[in-house]
């Protein structure tokens, strides 16, 4: 049994306001080529298929336009809910779908009722787990801990109590949703901790063949059976070193797991440079960034006259940036307590100042606007 296993689709989704939508339409045509090209059995995505419960339109068409040339292709597609989705909008017509081969799995209650597929070897039963909130799903499940661990184990345990049941050597993958430890987090995942502790131990998966992973965007390996596809796009600037791809999983006959990466398209590389305004402008070993999408860090001690315009001459494309100046004052005093004791107003505003330009206070007709300021705080008038 060959799939293709991914998640984390995000569509919808913007990097720093910049529009995904033509990247992520780019993506899902290399999938679907993928899936053509090297014939799999079987696409499974392990949620978060869109980036919020109610989507804009647009992301909203290019789902559907997918779903419909993977049902032309022929290829069964097992798609489970994220966080991000909401399960009950995604799931409208679930049943009139898996006439077409695409099954979505939106509701706890269901996870042990599998999608049966078969190929020369037998029957692969496919269980999609939604990403279980502990608060919300506990009942369902009988437990009395709110935590994700319990859950899924709840969930697993009939996951396993079916499969014991189904003839022997059928192969067995579950898609699920959830924060696995050993996993490594980025910026860009949304926390899942709220309503009990968030990463599950991997042993929870135990007793299946392959599970196919989402939640974290980074493509990982926790162990042989267990991995993480990770988002086929980066979404934060913490991504700039991830290498974006699928996994192309062969099942033989007993179950044993080969698996390979597949690359996905990159719209754009990403850069994160650091240093002084003028360096930054300068220095030829950055000329490779100069097409990227780019993150700034400015350690200049003094704040430069518009540094966005003037870093866009040289990166027209950067996004983000983050200041950070060298320190003057090494020696700065532990605590703010121990900065503003015994001051007055006027120190105080200074010495903030001071503090957010990496040591360098306010000139002196900056210092008599903190001064007028606060007459006017105190007396209720307006500052000059």
């Amino acid at each position: 049994m060959r799939l293709l296993h991914t998640s984390d689709w995000h569509l919808g989704r913007s990097f720093h306001r910049v529009g995904l939508l033509d990247a992520q339409e780019a993506f899902l045509d290399h999938l679907v080529e993928t899936a053509r090209a090297e014939r799999a059995d079987a696409v499974v995505v392990a949620g978060d298929l869109y980036d919020r419960a109610v989507p804009p339109l647009p992301a909203v068409r290019l789902f559907d336009d997918t779903l419909h040339r993977l049902a032309a292709l022929g290829v069964p597609a097992v798609m489970t809910a994220g966080n991000h989705d909401s399960p009950l909008r995604l799931g409208v017509g679930a049943r009139l779908m898996e006439r077409a081969g695409i099954h979505l799995r939106t509701d706890p209650a269901h996870c042990a009722t599998p999608v049966v597929l078969g190929d020369r070897h037998g029957d692969v039963a496919f269980y999609g787990l939604p990403y279980l909130e502990p608060a919300l799903v506990r009942d369902t499940f009988g437990v009395t801990a709110g935590t994700h661990a319990a859950v899924l184990g709840a969930a697993m345990d009939r996951v396993r109590a079916d499969l014991a049941a189904r003839p022997a050597g059928t192969r067995s993958v579950v898609v699920a949703h959830a924060f696995v430890t050993g996993g490594q987090p980025s910026d860009s995942e949304r926390d899942i901790a709220v309503g009990g502790v968030a990463a599950v131990p991997a042993a929870v998966f135990d007793g299946v063949d392959y599970t196919a992973l989402g939640h974290l965007h980074g493509c990982q390996v926790i162990t042989d059976r267990l991995r993480y596809s990770g988002s086929p796009l980066a979404y934060s600037f913490s991504e700039a070193a991830h290498r974006k791809s699928l996994w192309l999983v062969d099942l033989d006959a007993t179950g044993r797991v080969h698996a390979e990466r597949v690359p996905c398209p990159v719209p754009r590389p990403l850069a994160r440079i650091r240093g002084r305004l003028d360096t930054l402008l300068t220095d030829p070993g950055l000329a490779p960034h100069e097409d990227a999408w780019v993150e700034a860090t400015l350690t200049d001690p003094l704040l430069p006259d518009e540094p966005m315009a003037r870093l866009a001459a040289r990166f027209p494309h950067v996004l983000h940036l983050v200041i950070a100046p060298e320190r003057t004052d090494p020696a700065a005093p532990v605590s703010y307590a121990e900065r503003v004791s015994g001051r007055d107003d006027q120190r105080i505003a200074e010495d903030f100042v001071a503090h957010v330009r990496g040591g360098h206070g306010p000139d002196a007709e900056e210092r008599a606007d903190l001064r007028a300021a606060l007459a006017a705080a105190r007396t209720g008038g307006a500052a000059r």
